[in-house]
């Protein structure tokens, strides 16, 4: 099974190396209204504040909550005015709608849901908002040498594949934060990108992914080089924008159709 402290022990790697999310998913934010200058964020699992950076330069008061303590003293170094909280989203007291939103960026399914969405929707403002997004490494509807040289060491690994793979499914994460009823689905996008990488960048790319061996790794900055030195990955990001459920509100509509209603997508 990963572990979810993987990322500490490549911290470097990981503030180094880790691409910024599309600029498409921080116009969609803007355009929506969901970055206002003054408001106060709640950034969990935040990293070494990829989504963090972005926020406060936006405008807005960052409480970014870290477990790893090298991952955090990174954000802080990085992001001085944000609040730097070491902890675990599970282990979080604050005050009771305090925030205007929350947001988990490529860190949701680490979380434990059962513990982690009663404290979101309590922190939430009733007009706030949870923002859910993540990257997918790897767009399958794009094949290149690289990404055949790639599903092939994944084809050949002896370990189990990775624990919740679904994750990377907007459609499952979904429903899975809205199960309980707490939240239901305003709106939804998907985002599609690409960036060329070299050897040394995909070795360090590579490193930072929980369920990727150093041999793996070692396998795949080989193919780099195999393949004249640099390559083209091809990316996904999907961003999920869920409204609280306010009591004796009607039923939500089903995850499927909040989807299909709130879609974008950007190439």
């Amino acid at each position: 099974m990963p572990d979810p402290m993987h990322f500490e022990a490549h911290a470097d790697d990981y503030v180094s190396s880790r691409p910024p999310y599309p600029p498409e998913l921080w116009a969609t934010l803007r355009d929506r209204g969901l970055l206002r200058r003054g408001n106060r964020a709640l950034d969990i699992g935040a990293g070494t504040g990829q989504a963090t950076g972005p926020m406060l330069a936006a405008g807005l008061h960052v409480t970014a909550v870290e477990p790893g303590a090298r991952l955090a003293a990174l954000l802080a170094e990085a992001c001085p005015a944000a609040e730097v909280i070491v902890g675990r989203a599970e282990d979080l007291e604050l005050d009771r709608a305090s925030f205007d939103l929350a947001v988990a960026a490529t860190s949701i399914h680490w979380m434990d849901l059962d513990i982690v969405l009663p404290k979101i929707a309590r922190v939430l403002r009733p007009t706030g908002r949870f923002l859910v997004w993540r990257n997918v490494f790897g767009d399958a509807t794009v094949v290149t040498p690289f990404r055949e040289r790639i599903a092939r060491i994944v084809r050949d690994r002896q370990s189990p594949l990775r624990r919740g793979a679904d994750a990377e499914d907007a459609t499952v994460t979904a429903a899975r934060l809205t199960a309980g009823g707490r939240f239901e689905v305003e709106h939804s996008s998907a985002y599609r990108w690409s960036v060329e990488l070299d050897a040394g960048q995909v070795r360090a790319l590579f490193s930072t992914f929980s369920d990727w061996s150093t041999a793996e790794v070692d396998q795949a900055a080989g193919a780099v080089r195999d393949l004249g030195g640099r390559v083209i990955e091809h990316y996904t990001s999907w961003l999920i924008v869920l409204k609280p459920v306010a009591s004796g509100d009607a039923e939500p509509a089903s995850v499927e159709a909040s989807l299909r209603r709130g879609t974008a997508s950007s190439a």
